[in-house]
């Protein structure tokens, strides 16, 4: 892939600004963007709306919630020469968002890099990477899966429903736990188990994630109500093998 082009990030929060760190250091010319931002990662140019929106290539690193507001009000700046990828957490929602403002002229491709700052703080080699084609030719799909790969991520190209069912079951079910075990006010104990240990690093992982990004997982995923009664069924009947078996304690 050309990495002389230019890619623009629309986003430097928390994680906008370490994605925009890793497309810069795996050697693009990157130009960040955030409407509070005033500087930008090491690596990277701070431009303005209409530089980065002008970009060959744009990544939206927004709230899920914020997405159509930022893309309804963005997309006619949009010229058919930019690629757009969304790095949202959930796919099925903005796809359909990029159909309805970007139409059939622009090429986009939706995009979940499943880590960030906590996740990637040692590196990304060996993370996920899930590549939804939206409306972009196999072969412009394909450079990117290539790409990714080129960084060594552990790539899959699949539809947007397919990755919002099993990331309501691993990425929705793990932000879920560890925002309730939060609610336990859990703490260090001196007979902490390995297992105890595993337990209280979701926590940290999930609870250092903002709090609207929880929200948005569990509101902008069609199968989250479905894994979240399917967890309180777990849960139901567990406590009700517990309670049939009071007798013999």
């Amino acid at each position: 892939m050309n990495t002389s082009m230019n890619i623009g990030v629309y986003g430097l929060g928390r994680f906008g600004s370490f994605w925009a760190r890793e497309l810069a250091r795996h050697g693009f010319t990157v130009y960040g963007y955030g409407r509070s931002a005033k500087e930008a990662p090491i690596g990277v140019t701070l431009g303005t709306e209409d530089e980065v929106l002008a970009c060959d290539v744009l990544f939206y690193c927004v709230a899920i919630s914020a997405f159509e507001e930022v893309l309804k009000r963005t997309a006619p700046k949009i010229s058919a020469s930019t690629l757009v990828m969304d790095t949202c957490s959930v796919k099925i929602y903005p796809a359909k968002l990029m159909r309805k403002y970007l139409g059939e002229a622009v090429p986009c491709i939706a995009t979940h890099p499943m880590f960030g700052p906590d996740s990637g703080k040692d590196g990304i080699e060996g993370l996920p990477m899930v590549i939804c084609p939206v409306h972009a030719s196999p072969a412009l799909v394909q450079e990117w899966v290539d790409e990714f790969s080129r960084w060594k991520l552990d790539v899959h190209q699949m539809s947007c429903d397919q990755h919002d069912r099993e990331a309501a079951w691993s990425q929705g079910i793990t932000h879920f736990v560890g925002r309730t075990l939060s609610e336990l006010s859990l703490g260090e104990t001196q007979l902490a188990t390995t297992g105890y240990r595993s337990l209280t690093s979701i926590v940290e992982q999930t609870c250092n994630d903002p709090l609207q990004l929880f929200y948005d997982l569990q509101r902008y995923n069609p199968y989250a109500k479905q894994m979240r009664m399917g967890l309180k069924g777990a849960v139901d009947t567990v406590m009700q093998t517990l309670k049939d078996q009071e007798g013999s304690f």
